[in-house]
């Protein structure tokens, strides 16, 4: 059975590069084990127009000034960069970070960075069909690098369809994000249906990380009322929200503990 890990998400807007590699070496001085951010390139709340970081750049510094957390985007679209430049990216992240990249990858929903820098949005289907395209793709790269890899790389899909996106993770990933439920019964449906994409393609569901986002707001209404509950449909991975420009990974202590004590149980 996985550990329960927790992970930092810190939202890259509002603030600059200093604060947000200073919260990052805050959270791994805490012990999270991930740090992710976001893959847009406008605040997707607050004020709309303010500062922005973007996803890969930022982490090539993270990579720098931490050494041991984890870090990834939480996750990249495929849609915005060629597969075989996103896959030496991630490689030459990898590089830098001695090994400690996560590749988190989703077909991409928010309009605005779609028609503003110039890419076709098109209908989730199309945007969807694109990411089964790239992923062999990608993967395929991932192998051929030079210099190769620190270690197999874990690749992380987001999202919920439970036609294409549920199948994706099934046959290629080691990481599934479900996204920010309301309640555990929400995702009941999405777990059935990864358990029979896996049975079906001959993959073991329960060796895939599962991992559920918390909001910013709803970090202690989620632990004293939901966490459990996700725990035991098999979820493992908890990422917590944060946002710019004060990035407070410390109000996330309480979920620490909780990890430590029921991975110790």
């Amino acid at each position: 059975m996985l550990p329960v890990r927790i992970a930092a998400q810190l939202h890259p807007q509002h603030g600059t590069y200093p604060g947000f590699r200073d919260a990052a070496v805050s959270a791994e001085e805490l012990g999270y084990d991930i740090v992710y951010t976001w893959d847009h390139f406008f605040p997707l709340y607050g004020a709309r127009d303010d500062l922005s970081l973007e996803c890969w750049t930022t982490f090539a510094g993270v990579a720098e000034a931490t050494s041991r957390i984890e870090i990834g985007p939480l996750v990249a679209c495929d849609v915005y960069r060629n597969p075989e430049l996103l896959a030496y990216m991630a490689g030459t992240i990898d590089g830098i970070s001695n090994g400690r990249l996560i590749l988190g990858l989703g077909s991409g929903w928010f309009r605005r960075d779609f028609e503003e820098f110039g890419y076709p949005f098109g209908s989730p289907g199309e945007r969807l069909r694109q990411l089964g395209a790239d992923l062999p793709r990608i993967v395929s790269r991932l192998e051929r690098l030079e210099p190769p890899l620190h270690r197999r790389m874990p690749i992380l899909i987001a999202g919920g369809g439970e036609r294409k996106t549920l199948r994706f993770v099934a046959e290629f990933a080691d990481g599934w994000h479900a996204g920010f439920p309301d309640r555990p019964d929400d995702l009941r449906p999405k777990v059935d249906a990864l358990v029979r994409w896996c049975d079906e393609l001959g993959t073991d569901a329960s060796a895939i990380e599962w991992g559920v986002g918390v909001q910013p707001e709803d970090l202690d209404r989620f632990l004293d009322h939901d966490a459990e509950a996700y725990r035991e449909m098999g979820f493992r991975q908890f990422t917590l929200g944060f946002n710019g420009p004060s990035w407070t990974v410390e109000a996330g202590a309480r979920w620490l503990a909780w990890r430590d004590s029921v991975n110790a149980g």
